[in-house]
């Protein structure tokens, strides 16, 4: 009798620790290899060299839809995650186990980033933009766009430099470096000038340096896509006739002065060999980093005989043209009056 009490009760704790080795094998699957990210988005979390496995478990656990976090100190523990670190910008995606996201931080499969790159008007506002976007600083990015040696290797000069950059959106990796970063806009730069618009440019007497830099004259003088054809052919006939630009925005670039409203006499004395109003010829450089529009709409010019453009004076953003002083002179006085009436000075 006692015999088979024992054998009962031995069973019986049998059966319960099956069962407990059950549940737990059960658990420790399901938040292993089940699936433990619920979120119908796919987050990203960025890891930096100094991040460690406490760091990240809180960024994990921060992902849209995450659900069980109980497997992830273990298993990145076991492999020895703090040792191994790559840094980068990772996936999250719905479905994931931990497993999975483990698996893809150890391994340092990373998912690229877009890259935006802005139209304009400084170097400066370029790192800015850059460094908010890439691991790296904008202060490294700065740096590297100041490097005489490097601006000297790739056969530019401190004032044509700002031309290698075109306004785009570029698949990179986060942890791209600032050379990385060069050495990519040098060859999507080598991409789009290629044969048929540099036969372009040579059509119109210009190198994709002057092409640039004239572009980025007219993306100042207009924001209108649909303009800056007519306003790119009238510098073209400048340039041709051996007329002065006469460009304002240049102006406001020697000033450093980008809000002027409105052009004085007094503004044009000054000297800088960016006072088209002085100086014959396209500027040294470009004033701005130029959209592709604008590019574009050098390389593709409208066809007509204007030499003179000045503002509407509805203030819509387009312009008057005209094919002659006293043509210009109407168009000139009326949006005069429009700025008096204003109070812009």
């Amino acid at each position: 009798m006692v015999n088979m009490k024992k054998r009962i009760i031995t069973g019986i704790v049998v059966a319960v620790l099956l069962v407990a080795a059950a549940a737990v094998g059960y658990i420790a699957y399901d938040t292993v290899l089940g699936p433990q990210v619920s979120g119908a988005e796919t987050s990203y979390i960025q890891v930096y060299p100094e991040d460690n496995t406490s760091t990240m478990a809180d960024k994990v656990a921060s992902a849209e839809g995450i659900g069980s976090m109980m497997a992830f100190t273990p298993l990145m523990r076991y492999y020895k995650y703090d040792e191994r670190i790559k840094p980068g910008n990772y996936a999250i995606r719905p479905g994931d186990s931990m497993r999975d996201i483990c698996l893809r931080l150890l391994s340092g499969n990373q998912t690229p980033v877009r890259l935006v790159i802005p139209s304009v008007r400084t170097l400066d506002r370029l790192a800015g933009a850059v460094g908010k976007q890439l691991m790296t600083d904008s202060a490294a990015i700065a740096t590297i766009l100041t490097d005489h040696h490097l601006i000297d290797s790739l056969g530019y000069t401190e004032e044509t430099f700002p031309t290698l950059f075109l306004p785009n959106t570029y698949e990179v990796y986060w942890t791209m470096s600032p050379k990385q970063f060069i050495a990519r806009m040098k060859k999507e730069h080598d991409t789009f000038w290629n044969t048929e618009r540099r036969k372009k440019a040579q059509a119109q007497g210009l190198t994709p340096i002057e092409v640039t830099t004239l572009a980025s004259i007219v993306d100042e003088e207009t924001n209108k896509n649909d303009e800056k054809p007519l306003v790119a052919r009238l510098y073209l006939n400048r340039l041709k006739r051996g007329m002065l630009l006469q460009a304002d925005p240049t102006v406001k670039f020697a000033h450093g002065k980008f809000d002027l409203r409105r052009i004085l006499l007094a503004h044009l004395t000054i000297d800088s060999p960016y006072n088209t109003y002085k100086y014959a010829g396209l500027p040294p450089g470009p004033i701005r980093i130029p959209s592709i529009a604008a590019i574009e709409s050098v390389l593709n010019p409208a066809k007509h005989s204007y030499i003179y453009m000045c503002a509407k004076e509805d203030f819509s953003g387009y312009h008057n043209f005209a094919s002659t002083l006293a043509e210009h002179n109407a168009n000139a006085r009326r949006y005069q009056q429009a700025l008096n009436q204003r109070g812009i000075k």
